[in-house]
């Protein structure tokens, strides 16, 4: 576990601590196995961003502050030049760019994120989060499941879905994929 993941698990329980929510209840409250829970906010495993997403807004704090422990401040518009969107690492098949970062108070997480090339051994992670999620293809065919639908997609298709339920994506024809995904 890198140093940044256990910074933001710390920030996540003074959170819960300050709110005086046990882990279990807190952990139930948001639909997450507590031990699951446990293990994020210990630090063992890292957080989903979309379970982060969900834990901003639950404590209305920003998921830039969250993550970074610093505050966004843009609050009628901000630029995120190419190579300057912060890394957002949380899952190690894919990498996360955080395009909104400096804007305060969103509604809505827009990323872009890189899915590596898939292997045939690896079976598709499924997580779920509240709310809804976008997701648009740049590069690359994905392999998306939904509650137990699978679509594939391709430059230019695009998916929008209840993201409560169980979902999960991998890049196919054993090359990376690059997408806009926006959690809402």
């Amino acid at each position: 576990m890198n140093e940044e993941s256990k910074e933001i698990a710390a920030r996540v329980k003074v959170l819960r601590e300050i709110a005086e929510i046990p882990l279990e209840e807190f952990s139930r409250e948001l639909g997450f196995h507590p031990g699951e829970y446990r293990s994020w906010e210990s630090g063992e495993a890292d957080f989903p961003v979309g379970s982060l997403v969900e834990i901003a807004a639950r404590f209305k704090v920003d998921l830039t502050e969250l993550i970074s422990g610093k505050p966004s401040r843009l609050t009628t518009y901000c630029v995120t030049r190419g190579d300057k969107a912060p890394e957002v690492s949380r899952r190690p098949m894919y990498r996360y760019w955080n395009l909104a970062y400096k804007f305060h108070n969103k509604r809505g997480e827009p990323f872009l994120v890189e899915a590596e090339p898939e292997t045939e051994d690896r079976p598709l992670s499924l997580n779920t989060h509240p709310g809804q999620e976008f997701d648009y293809v740049l590069e690359g065919r994905l392999l998306i499941s939904v509650g137990g639908h699978e679509e594939e997609l391709g430059p230019g298709d695009a998916i929008y879905y209840d993201s409560n339920e169980l979902h999960g994506m991998k890049a196919l024809g054993g090359k990376g994929a690059r997408f806009l995904a926006m959690v809402l």
